[in-house]
């Protein structure tokens, strides 16, 4: 599978370097919680879903009844049908529904150097009935801006920084939009970032994504506008959160989807 083949990369390129190119996904070391966050039902986020292979490994966004948006490191074209998503559920090790995925379509022009392009459709093999606890979230139109300082919400399984927390429990923080020239800036040792990417957090830290919220979502106004894709550290003051800017890939979704 390519994520375990990523895993390696990541941990041979660590050691053979002073500082690599850019900081490693979010999900790459395994661990699982959201930093700086709060628990939250089901029903507050009902698009999200845990992904799934010998237990949860990446987070993905309900887009459709039989469609779900994740990120390109997650999940690639060329990987077996064996991963299936849990919906419906606050609690990635029980409860909601269990779907099996039919097939993935990362973005053709996603980069694993630089994480540009940092996407993967997963076709569902069944559709899904909405209902309260998991149902698709809107997404924007194509290359629809998003106003600086503009309040997201991002939620997954992903590392909470806190012994104490409950790793099976979904939880989810609230971060501000950040400028891009200015996260641009503060990732220019790594190469910066691109127009397929958005920057959400707090310039002291403290609130944010981490390993295991990979492929999960940033919200803002009810619409998809971001997927949890990468950044240096988690919560660290002076570098916010990456997202895949899902605006940036609208047209490619409704052309692979249909939605």
């Amino acid at each position: 599978m390519l994520k375990f083949a990523l895993v390696i990369l990541a941990v041979f390129g660590a050691s053979s370097a002073l500082k690599p190119h850019r900081p490693r996904p979010w999900w790459y070391s395994g661990s699982e919680r959201i930093v700086g966050g709060f628990e939250i039902p089901i029903e507050d986020a009902p698009y999200q879903v845990s992904l799934r292979e010998f237990g949860h490994f990446c987070g993905g966004s309900i887009i459709g009844s039989q469609w779900v948006l994740t990120a390109g490191h997650c999940v690639s074209s060329s990987s077996s049908p064996g991963e299936t998503i849990r919906i419906g559920s606050a609690d990635n090790g029980e409860g909601g529904q269990i779907v099996t995925v039919k097939r993935a379509i990362q973005h053709p022009k996603y980069d694993r150097n630089t994480i540009d392009y940092d996407f993967t459709l997963l076709e569902l093999a069944e559709e899904i009935k909405f209902t309260e606890s998991y149902t698709a979230i809107e997404l924007p139109e194509q290359d629809e801006p998003v106003e600086d300082g503009s309040m997201c919400l991002v939620s997954g399984w992903g590392n909470t920084q806190n012994w104490m927390d409950n790793p099976r429990v979904l939880r989810a923080a609230n971060v501000p939009s950040v400028n891009q020239q200015q996260c641009n800036q503060a990732y220019s040792d790594f190469g910066g970032i691109t127009d397929r990417m958005i920057c959400a957090g707090y310039e002291k830290g403290g609130k944010d994504a981490c390993q295991g919220d990979s492929g999960g979502p940033l919200v803002h106004g009810g619409k998809l506008i971001g997927v949890v894709s990468w950044g240096y550290g988690c919560a660290e003051e002076g570098f916010p959160g990456v997202y895949s800017r899902v605006a940036s890939v609208r047209d490619w979704i409704r052309e692979v989807s249909g939605i």
